[in-house]
């Protein structure tokens, strides 16, 4: 799906951005024990060296507030934030929102809280609602936008192809009027349910309840077809780019700089060739942090910014696969 602008929109960016990653590290090491795999094995097919665990204590909606915080320490921002939205795929629990129990965690007024499932592509999804919002004029002053997951609460141990890859993190974003010239210009959003078992949890929903059968049989545990996913991204990510690219007016060349989510080093790699992007352009986390879902953008994100700031002006392209299977991108002059 993409989103054709009506009439004038008012000029919405990222004004603020700020990422939590759990202290505990996960190395090739102690999974390739797990699993009976090699370090090598591992490090060759991903591009993954090590990952992030959250302690078992601490949901999603804590890597959430943790990762948020650091925009809300003006209060004058605080009281002026009109809505949350959290993508994630691993929320605490099936209902309430995981949205609501941030919106708590922050001690926040009583505003608009919910939460967007995308997977992996759930930032860019959540980004483009709360774009909407603050266009339709829905909600004033900032919208508050976070990605978060817990993958490691769902990953089946005894499985090297996917938990080679996953970590957990949060990454959080205050979305803001910014003037003419500046902020979103162009974003893309599709989704292909035709393609749907590629990326699954299949207990747990009203399809297939998470009984004793359910969990015995590995029902609660995340699985993916990696393969199939690689062709799919291959294929739909560059389309969402490139429908992106059309609306903001710009080519592969004037970017400065690129998000891709961080799935493995290898389909970062692959994406950026397919598309044609210098990669000294290409922000890359993913050997340190493997693929940390709904957080993967905006955590890179904001170790981009931390790492070199990011300058007034700059074209910034975020682009994203996920389970669904959807793709997701967004185009935006930085401010």
């Amino acid at each position: 799906m993409t989103f054709l602008p009506r009439g004038r929109r008012m000029p919405v960016g990222i004004v603020s951005v700020s990422g939590y990653l759990p202290k505990r590290v996960i190395s090739n090491s102690e999974i390739a024990n797990e699993t009976g795999v090699s370090e090598e094995w591992i490090e060759s097919r991903t591009g993954i060296l090590e990952r992030r665990y959250a302690a078992d204590e601490l949901a999603t909606s804590d890597l959430a507030v943790r990762a948020a915080e650091p925009l809300l320490r003006d209060d004058s921002v605080r009281q002026n934030v009109g809505a949350v939205i959290v993508a994630t795929a691993t929320p605490d629990q099936p209902q309430p929102a995981t949205a609501s129990f941030v919106q708590s965690g922050l001690h926040l007024p009583p505003i608009p809280a919910f939460d967007v499932n995308a997977v992996c592509s759930g930032f860019l999804y959540a980004l483009s609602v709360g774009e909407g919002l603050m266009s339709a004029h829905s909600i004033t002053g900032h919208a508050l936008i976070i990605g978060s997951d817990k993958f490691s609460s769902i990953m089946d141990k005894a499985d090297p192809r996917t938990v080679s890859l996953f970590g957990d993190g949060a990454g959080a974003v205050l979305l803001g009027q910014v003037p003419d010239g500046y902020g979103i210009q162009g974003r893309s959003l599709i989704a292909d349910g035709s393609a749907s078992q590629f990326v699954r949890v299949e207990g747990g929903g009203s399809r297939s309840p998470l009984d004793a059968e359910a969990i015995a049989s590995g029902g609660r545990f995340f699985r993916m077809e990696g393969r199939a996913v690689k062709e799919w991204a291959l294929q739909f990510v560059p389309k969402a780019v490139h429908e992106a690219l059309l609306q903001a007016g710009l080519s592969i060349g004037d970017l400065d700089r690129v998000v891709f989510h961080q799935g493995n080093t290898r389909m970062v790699q692959s994406l950026a060739a397919e598309l044609g992007i210098a990669p000294e352009k290409v922000a890359l986390t993913a050997p340190l942090w493997g693929n940390t879902a709904a957080a993967s953008i905006p955590s890179t994100l904001a170790r981009e910014n931390d790492r070199r700031r990011l300058r007034r002006g700059e074209r910034v392209l975020l682009a994203s696969v996920g389970g669904g299977m959807t793709a997701a991108a967004m185009c935006l002059t930085w401010f």
